[in-house]
């Protein structure tokens, strides 16, 4: 009968129900702490650099909504009431709310990281976004990122909201593809969108618009754009085109910019310090985009070396061919037993037109013998007779 018993099942659950109850007990424990702590101190916490919202907007919602928190007891302070307040706010994203066994009270704010600022047909101004929301203007803070002009016809209620139109979503994609990219994130500072409903970038460096008609194939258009910049800005330079057309996928239709031989040279302006830094951070841009061309022809040449070094130790040696070594011209010869190679001194070769050869010229000596050779033959051959 005691064999039938699986005591392994009732040893692991009497393992759950020790730790339940341990922790029922805990529970119980907390619940009777939080009746006699009480808050201390409210320590808030907002991460990044954008600060749309400061401390003591948080501090003032806060008293609003909760009155004064200090010297409060724990069990009577709502935590999520004070998250969803706090998540109430357009600027902020996500709000975590939790107090601690000292009585410290802990508020983390995360807010919204927008990406793109648009003003409208009608002069209303708004931001979207990391998460594509249409996010109000703040009076603390003003957003580094581009700014979206010309036949822009969607508005802003004044809360957070979505976006509603297509034009305004190819708006956010591009504006979103442009803040991953160090590059084109330095590159474009605006974006604007023409009464053929085309976006157009203006870029930093350069005269030139960028005509991207729509987001569709947008990571393709932009390394057309970058292979564009690496062959032919450095033959032509940066001001030679009026406008580069990247909204075919297949091809770039480019329009020659006119300079006017007549036109009067304008006088000197003094440039202020927000223009200064303007020519500074182009001419950054310029020296990375020169910089990436360099590597790019780097990169060709070496791949031509190694091909060629290649193509070298791949040529096939023919066996047969003879070797000179010092001098001496080597053969192979066939033999029964197997191949041999015999030395033979080497012979020059003369190449000459045979109107213009003349036969070496024997010694005196060499006349002789070769006279007493014939005068002996002559004698043989009358004895012979």
């Amino acid at each position: 009968m005691l064999r039938r018993i699986n005591w392994k099942a009732i040893t692991k659950g009497f393992a759950w129900a020790l730790c339940l109850s341990g922790v029922v007990v805990l529970f119980s424990f907390i619940e009777v702490k939080k009746q006699e702590v009480k808050c201390t101190n409210v320590k808030i916490l907002i991460p990044g650099v954008d600060n749309f919202i400061e401390r003591e907007e948080i501090d003032a919602i806060l008293k609003e909504s909760q009155g004064e928190l200090v010297g409060r007891k724990l069990e009577d302070i709502n935590t999520h009431d004070i998250e969803k307040t706090m998540q109430a706010n357009p600027y902020i994203a996500f709000a975590k709310v939790y107090a601690d066994m000292d009585g410290v009270i802990n508020i983390q704010i995360k807010q919204r990281q927008p990406v793109l600022r648009v003003i409208n047909a009608g002069g209303q101004d708004y931001y979207i976004d990391r998460e594509g929301l249409k996010m109000p203007m703040s009076p603390n803070f003003t957003a580094n990122v581009l700014v979206a002009t010309g036949e822009i016809l969607e508005g802003f209620g004044g809360r957070v909201d979505t976006l509603i139109t297509p034009l305004l979503a190819d708006l956010y994609k591009t504006a979103l593809f442009m803040k991953q990219d160090t590059l084109w994130d330095a590159q474009f500072e605006q974006i604007f969108v023409n009464s053929k409903k085309d976006i157009e970038l203006i870029p930093r460096v350069g005269k030139q618009r960028i005509i991207l008609g729509n987001a569709d194939s947008l990571a393709i258009k932009m390394d057309n754009l970058l292979a564009f910049y690496k062959q032919a800005m450095p033959e032509v330079g940066w001001d030679a085109y009026k406008t580069i057309n990247i909204k075919y996928v297949n091809q770039i239709v480019c329009e020659k910019n006119i300079i006017d031989s007549t036109a009067v040279k304008q006088p000197a302006v003094k440039i202020d310090s927000a223009s200064f830094a303007k020519e500074l951070v182009a001419s950054a841009v310029k020296n990375v985009i020169e910089e990436e061309i360099k590597k790019e022809s780097e990169k060709i040449a070496t791949k031509k070396v190694v091909t060629n070094t290649v193509a070298k130790e791949q040529k096939p040696t023919n066996t047969n061919e003879p070797k000179k070594i010092a001098g001496k011209e080597t053969k192979a010869v066939s033999t029964a037993k197997g191949d041999k190679t015999i030395s033979t001194k080497e012979k020059p070769v003369v190449k000459s037109d045979p109107l213009l050869y003349k036969p070496p010229v024997k010694s005196t000596t060499e006349k002789t013998k070769a006279g007493s050779a014939t005068k002996e033959k002559t004698d043989t051959k009358k004895s012979n007779k």
